[in-house]
């Protein structure tokens, strides 16, 4: 019988409690994701996201804690929207775990059903990297928005943020990031945040600078590091549709705007004029109320944004649908500025490129030292690479497993996944480790409102690319392989799926790391080339990528 809500970490160590490191990799992931340093509401099963779980209820959790320590390696374990239902007699080759989360036929795909089903206790949600246990913390998204604003700096201000202010809201387990990559980039961080344990979290853990007493304090902090040219990022709490539209107001001069809220799902986003504790009152007693206060706020915040956009400010949506839940929200305007992968990022989903993580097992951080050293060496020419590595080991703090994340592309992950096996092998490291990645990939998802917005040839919904990119890894033996509807943007909005990899030093391993990490990025390029993107076809001729109606190999 469950325990119920209860601390939860990761083994470390070198020592198995699972019958191999392919299912003890998969049972020390799906533990770390739970984490008190690494979840944003473990007692709830919480990973990050507002309500992204990591298992449907604690007996689940149990039941697969249980179910993976018994675990042979001809057998396949599957997952039900956090729920295990069945093991399989498959092939070592197979993966050993198997993950769909909160599939809903297209007829019922909209919040309002999936709540109704969800309190039937039929599904849940498993955002992205929660739902498939391969969360590493705010690091997880913190190379992509390190990109992000690189790439804003380098189409719009000569290569840096410096002296430049971006304001921004959210500071959960994916806008946490925002403040580290700004300033990485040399810029000046306003982040607001209507929970202050959110704002003290990413002081803790270093992502965020200071901490002001109110908005006015903020911006004094803000102008004068701008002044100064130096790297700040400043937290406050306030409700960004309060906020911003107060900071429009008083004319502040803003470079860039950006949102990174829960506001994929209304009852996550805090409507304005509330405290977080009329907020939970009002979503408990009246759940219409409470979503007709949230769109509503969020019109106003996407209005203020629009404003900003409109008098010069570089505005970006970061795939959280804060656009879409402010046209519901009675603001027409709403998409009057673009996506951030439409904007910024495509040219490197066309090569393939995207997250690469990794994590080490043992718990040892000199492993990640390692590693590191080791991408450094197997890839010398790619100096943006080696500026991150060195940032990122300054200055990122390990939540749980010590973990890493950096963008590799197509013909470039397999090499990085052979030299860790290698490293596994020959004792350079003390236990084996995971190679995964975030949803956000180059041909994983469909979502029209992020990954998959504004593609050439009109195919931003459709959905046979995540689930033919779940398929072949599951055909090239992903240690495990999970498939997820809504994810950042919310349910009726995406498909998406992940796949990761276990480097256990064995030959066995290296076949799965060839086969995984060269067709995983592969399906990016095949899906880029597809839609039309010169750079997709020229990647796939010069990565032996066949693509048979192109005549590419």
């Amino acid at each position: 019988m469950s325990a119920g809500a209860r601390p939860v970490r990761a083994p470390r160590g070198p020592e198995l409690s699972c019958r191999s490191w392919q299912t003890e990799a998969v049972l020390r992931c799906l533990m770390n994701n739970l984490d008190p340093d690494v979840a944003e509401d473990p007692d709830n099963l919480i990973v990050y996201g507002g309500s992204g779980r990591a298992a449907r209820s604690w007996e689940c959790f149990d039941a697969i804690v249980a179910t993976l320590r018994d675990l042979a390696d001809d057998e396949t374990l599957l997952v039900q929207s956090g729920k295990p239902v069945g093991v399989a007699r498959t092939h070592e080759m197979a993966p050993r775990v198997l993950i769909a989360n909160s599939l809903l036929v297209p007829q019922w795909a909209t919040w309002e059903d999936f709540w109704e089903l969800e309190a039937a206790g039929l599904t849940m949600y498993g955002q992205m990297t929660a739902g498939s246990w391969i969360y590493i913390g705010t690091q997880g998204i913190l190379q992509g928005t390190y990109e992000t604003f690189a790439a804003v700096a380098q189409q719009r201000f000569n290569g840096s943020l410096r002296s430049r202010l971006v304001v921004t809201a959210g500071l959960g387990g994916m806008g946490g990031a925002q403040p580290l990559a700004v300033t990485m980039n040399e810029g000046v961080a306003l982040c607001i945040d209507v929970d202050a344990q959110r704002v003290r979290r990413r002081l803790e853990t270093r992502y965020l600078d200071e901490m002001a007493g109110d908005l006015d304090d903020a911006v004094r902090r803000c102008d004068l590091a701008r002044e100064e040219g130096r790297a700040l990022s400043v937290g406050v709490v306030a409700n960004a549709a309060e906020a911003l539209p107060a900071l429009l107001n008083a004319g502040l001069a803003v470079d860039v705007v950006t949102d990174q809220t829960s506001a994929h799902d209304p009852l996550s986003y805090v409507p304005a004029a509330m405290s977080l504790d009329e907020a939970a009152r009002l979503r408990e007693s009246d759940r219409d109320a409470y979503i007709r206060a949230a769109r509503a706020s969020m019109a106003e915040h996407c209005r203020a944004m629009v404003a900003y956009q409109e008098r010069g400010a570089e505005v970006f949506d970061y795939g959280n649908s804060l656009r879409g839940e402010a046209v519901k929200g009675g603001f027409e305007g709403a998409f009057a500025y673009p996506g951030f992968v439409p904007a910024y990022i495509r040219p490197q989903f066309c090569e393939g490129r995207g997250p690469f993580r990794w994590v080490a097992l043992s718990g040892d951080p000199q492993d990640i030292a390692v590693t590191d050293a080791a991408l450094v060496e197997l890839f010398p020419e790619q100096r943006s690479l080696h500026r991150w590595l060195q940032l990122a080991a300054e200055r990122v703090a390990f939540q749980g497993l010590p973990a890493r994340i950096c963008w590799l592309g197509a013909g470039e992950r397999h090499r990085a996944g052979l030299r860790f096996n290698e490293l596994v092998r020959r004792g350079a490291v003390r236990a084996p480790i995971v190679i995964g990645r975030d949803h956000l990939d180059s041909g994983s998802v469909a979502s029209p409102y992020r990954e998959t917005e504004a593609m050439r040839d009109g195919s931003d919904a459709i959905a046979d690319w995540p689930i033919l990119n779940a398929l072949l890894n599951t055909a090239s033996g992903a240690t495990w392989v999970a498939v997820h509807h809504g994810g950042g943007v919310g349910i009726g909005r995406s498909i998406h799926a992940g796949a990761q990899v276990v480097c256990d030093g064995s030959a066995l391993a290296d076949r799965r790391i060839e086969l995984v990490l060269r067709n995983d990025p592969a399906t990016g390029v095949m899906r880029h080339a597809d839609a039309g993107y010169e750079a997709a076809v020229t990647a796939a001729r010069e990565r032996a990528v066949r693509i048979p109606m192109l005549g590419a190999s």
